[in-house]
C-alpha cells in the first residue's frame, strides 16, 4: 500500500499532544488532530466564517449541531464593536457569543484589501477611517494581538500587511518583509502563548522568489501553526496552485498548514490533496443568501421557476435538518416572502461543506483518497472534457490522475 499506517506521534505546538497522524506516501495529504484548548479539530477542516462573533442566519447550537469544531472571528469588526473591553468581560469570544468549542480570529489585515479606500499603510501598523464613526485608527501588530488576547481565541493570527494578489511590483516586496518584521512584533506582543496559538502568514503575491524567500524566513520562528496568504484574490488558477504547492512544499511537515479565504468545493478537494489542512471562507453563507445550495454536482439556485414544483430535498442524500425536513418547492416558495428560507439554505450549505471534509478525511484514512478524488470530479463535472485545467494540472503533480 502507498499509504502509511496510522502511526502515533509527538508533535510540536498546535500538535500538543499524542495526536492521530495519516500521512500519504504519494501525495502530501495528510488527517490530522489538532489538540486545541476547546476540542480536538479533525483535519482536513472547513471553518465557516462569523464576522462579527454570529454566523449569519445561522444559530450557535445549530453550527454545533452540525458538528462543527472551529470558526472565525474578525478581530477589525469585533474590536469596532462592540469592543474588546466589553468581551473581555464576557470571558471572551467564546463566552460573549455561548460558543463552546474552538475559534480563530483574524488579525484585520485583510481589511487593508476588502476597505483599502479607508486604509493607508505604514511601518507602524495600518491607520483605518471607522467605516462607523469615521474616526481614524491605528491597528499595529501589537494592537492586533491585544485585541486578540482579549477575544479569547484558541488561534490568533498574525497582522501581516496584505496586498491584493492581483498586484505586482515593488509593492509586494514592501509587503512580504513587513509582514515578517510584523510577525516578530505579534510574536513578542503575545500575553497567553501558552493557551492562544498564533500562526504566521505567508505573503509573497504570485512572485515565487519573494514566497520562497517570506517561507525561508518565517519557517524559522518556532510559531505553533502556518497559513498561506495574499491569494484567493482574482488571480489566475494556474497562478494559485502553483504559489499553494511552492508554500506545502517548503512548509513544516509536522505543523498545521491553514490556506485563507478558500471555499469552493473543487478548490478544497484539490488543495487537500497539495498538503493543505485547513479552510475558510464567506462562499457558503453568502451564496445562500442569494438561494444558492451547494450540492455535489455544483448548485442549485433555488428562486429558478423550475423548483416550484419540485418535491425532492436540495440534496435526496444529504442528511442536513434541511433537506430532512424541507423541499425545493417549499424554499422556492418561502424566499419570496420569509428570510427563513435564507437560514435553510445557510444550514444546508455549511453542512455540505463540513460533510464534504469529513469524507476527504475518512478517505486518507482508509488510504483510498485518489479515488476520492476521481469520483468528486465525475460527479462534479458532466464529461473529463469539462474537468478545468489548472485542477488536471495541480493533481497531477501529486500522482492523481484523473482520466
Amino acid at each position: 500500500s502507498p499509504w502509511l499506517a496510522t502511526q502515533t506521534s509527538h508533535l510540536t505546538s498546535t500538535f500538543r499532544s499524542s495526536s492521530f497522524v495519516v500521512f500519504c506516501l504519494l501525495t502530501p495529504t495528510r488527517a490530522c488532530d489538532l489538540k486545541l484548548p476547546h476540542c480536538t479539530v479533525s483535519t482536513p477542516v472547513f471553518m465557516p466564517v462569523g464576522t462579527q462573533g454570529t454566523m449569519k442566519g445561522i444559530t450557535v447550537d445549530q453550527l454545533d449541531d452540525l458538528g462543527c469544531q472551529i470558526c472565525l472571528g474578525n478581530t477589525y469588526h469585533l474590536g469596532m464593536r462592540p469592543g474588546p473591553e466589553l468581551i473581555e468581560k464576557a470571558n471572551g469570544l467564546h463566552g460573549f457569543m455561548n460558543w463552546k468549542r474552538n475559534l480563530l480570529t483574524d488579525s484585520g489585515g485583510f481589511q487593508m484589501v476588502s476597505l483599502v479606500e479607508l486604509s493607508e499603510v505604514t511601518e507602524e501598523g495600518v491607520k483605518f477611517k471607522s467605516p462607523y464613526d469615521g474616526k481614524e485608527i491605528l491597528l499595529s501588530p501589537e494592537q492586533s494581538i491585544a485585541i486578540q488576547n482579549s477575544l479569547g481565541s484558541d488561534i490568533m493570527m498574525q497582522l501581516d500587511d496584505v496586498v491584493s494578489s492581483t498586484v505586482t511590483g515593488p509593492r509586494v516586496e514592501e509587503a512580504t518583509w513587513r509582514s515578517i518584521r510584523w510577525l516578530d512584533r505579534c510574536i513578542a506582543a503575545n500575553k497567553n502563548p501558552d493557551r492562544q496559538n498564533l500562526f504566521a502568514i505567508i505573503q509573497g503575491g504570485l512572485n515565487a522568489e519573494l514566497r520562497k524567500a517570506c517561507l525561508d524566513e518565517m519557517t524559522k520562528r518556532d510559531v505553533p501553526g502556518f497559513a498561506i496568504g495574499g491569494l484567493s484574490g482574482g488571480e489566475e488558477k494556474d497562478d494559485f496552485w502553483r504559489m499553494v504547492t511552492l508554500s506545502t512544499d517548503h512548509l513544516p511537515r509536522e505543523k498545521p498548514r491553514y490556506l485563507m479565504g478558500v471555499g469552493y468545493a473543487v478548490d478544497l478537494v484539490v488543495c487537500v490533496a497539495l498538503g493543505c489542512d485547513m479552510f475558510d471562507c464567506v462562499f457558503p453563507t453568502r451564496t445562500a443568501r442569494f438561494g444558492s445550495a451547494l450540492v455535489p454536482w455544483g448548485s442549485l439556485t433555488i428562486t429558478k421557476k423550475q423548483f416550484a414544483k419540485d418535491l425532492q430535498a436540495i440534496d435526496p442524500d444529504c442528511q442536513c435538518p434541511t433537506c430532512r425536513r424541507h423541499s425545493r418547492a417549499y424554499l422556492h416558495a418561502l424566499f419570496k416572502s420569509d428570510t427563513a428560507a435564507m437560514h435553510h439554505i445557510t444550514i444546508h450549505n455549511i453542512s455540505y461543506q463540513l460533510t464534504l471534509m469529513r469524507s476527504m478525511r475518512q478517505s486518507i484514512i482508509d488510504g483510498r483518497f485518489p479515488d476520492f478524488v476521481r469520483t468528486f470530479m465525475k460527479r462534479m463535472f458532466p464529461s473529463p472534457e469539462q474537468y478545468p485545467g489548472w485542477a488536471v494540472d495541480a493533481l497531477g503533480t501529486v500522482n492523481i490522475t484523473l482520466n
